[in-house]
């Protein structure tokens, strides 16, 4: 995409909101969310609007979910150009992130024994600067776009605030849920009905967040 499409006020509110959602927990918000935020009587308005900015190569719907919106790469590039004129050269530079694979029970998830490949991508696709990517494994997430084989790119941390989605360390796995801190517990919620939260305890053993989520990119989007 080498011209930004023109955007009607509205149009741009609504995508200034959904990337500013997706850069503070790391999901898109619900059609619902936006009617409110935005004033609208009912869920349909924002979904028309967003079938335009659809058509305008804005962001992308994913059926069948109530979070199912995402940026186009090709947006967020046109976004981040003007930002990105006025850095130093260095700072156009491409990253080279580690894929990880499947992690080892007590093992830095960084460890390199868990590294599968390295891919050079654009820094600009993401709202923060991620540390490496993660091999998503299942559809716990499929409701906020997540799904099996995608990559989802993470910022390393130890903390969280309520409604990220976080990589946690639960016992001898690593899982990808959002994040939620209440009297004396954790909850790692999944984005999926099918799927129960996972409670965590202060006797239940290890646990560890490992990062937080700042990006994804689709199964395939290196092809």
């Amino acid at each position: 995409m080498q011209d930004r499409p023109k955007l009607t006020p509205r149009q741009q509110q609504i995508f200034d909101l959904v990337r500013q959602a997706i850069e503070r927990t790391g999901a898109p918000p619900t059609r619902a969310e936006i009617a409110e935020q935005l004033g609208f009587r009912s869920a349909n308005a924002a979904e028309e609007h967003l079938q335009a900015l659809a058509r305008k190569g804005m962001l992308e719907l994913v059926g069948g979910t109530s979070r199912g919106i995402r940026l186009k790469s090709d947006a967020l590039r046109a976004l981040n150009q003007a930002r990105q004129a006025v850095l130093p050269l260095a700072g156009l530079a491409q990253l080279s992130l580690p894929l990880i694979g499947r992690v080892a029970a007590g093992a830095p998830i960084l460890a390199q024994e868990h590294v599968e490949q390295t891919y050079s991508v654009e820094p600009g696709l993401f709202a923060k600067r991620p540390d490496y990517l993660l091999k998503v494994k299942g559809m716990s997430m499929k409701d906020i776009g997540i799904m099996d084989g995608d990559l989802l790119a993470v910022q390393s941390a130890h903390e969280a605030r309520n409604g990220q989605i976080v990589v946690a360390r639960v016992g001898d796995e690593v899982t990808v849920k959002r994040f939620q801190r209440e009297a004396g517990l954790i909850r790692l919620l999944p984005e999926n009905a099918d799927f129960e939260p996972i409670v965590v305890r202060p006797d239940d053993g290890p646990f560890a967040i490992e990062g937080l989520a700042v990006g994804l990119i689709r199964a395939g989007g290196f092809n």
